[in-house]
């Protein structure tokens, strides 16, 4: 299925696999990415709370902003993967780019820059190299 306003293609439907979805890497895609992780986790995990919901949610804005804003060029798309599975989620974005995010020091000059801590203090997350690129993943577990 292609959605032709925002570029989106979802390449799994069944609730029980990973799913994922192909994303352009323009900054309208992180709202895209944040409503398929709701929709997902929600029809994967009925009984999760707003809570665990929110978190990754959030996360998955934090990967897919990230991934957006330092690993891709204009023309470039990235990949949103999903899986849950007994109140465990794990979110990965692939993006072209083999660069690592890298956390910044504390500033109180910018807007920007604080993602990484915030996926600190809900997740753990990592990188892993890919050919022609990286991913980077995070798992939320239900608390």
């Amino acid at each position: 299925m292609v959605d032709e306003q925002q570029g989106a293609r979802q390449l799994t439907s069944r609730p029980d696999q990973p799913r994922e979805l192909v994303l352009t890497g323009k900054p309208q895609s992180a709202r895209e990415a944040r409503q398929f992780a709701r929709e997902y986790v929600m029809q994967s995990e009925p009984a999760a709370s707003e809570d665990y919901i929110d978190a990754i949610v959030l996360v998955t804005s934090e990967l897919v902003t990230n991934s957006i804003r330092y690993g891709t060029e204009p023309g470039d798309s990235l990949a949103l993967k999903l899986h849950t599975r007994h109140g465990r989620t794990r979110v990965e974005v692939r993006d072209p780019v083999r660069r690592r995010p890298h956390l910044r020091p504390e500033s109180h000059k910018r807007d920007r820059g604080r993602g990484l801590v915030i996926l600190d203090g809900l997740c753990h997350w990592g990188v892993d190299d890919v050919a022609f690129g990286k991913i980077v993943w995070a798992e939320v577990i239900a608390k």
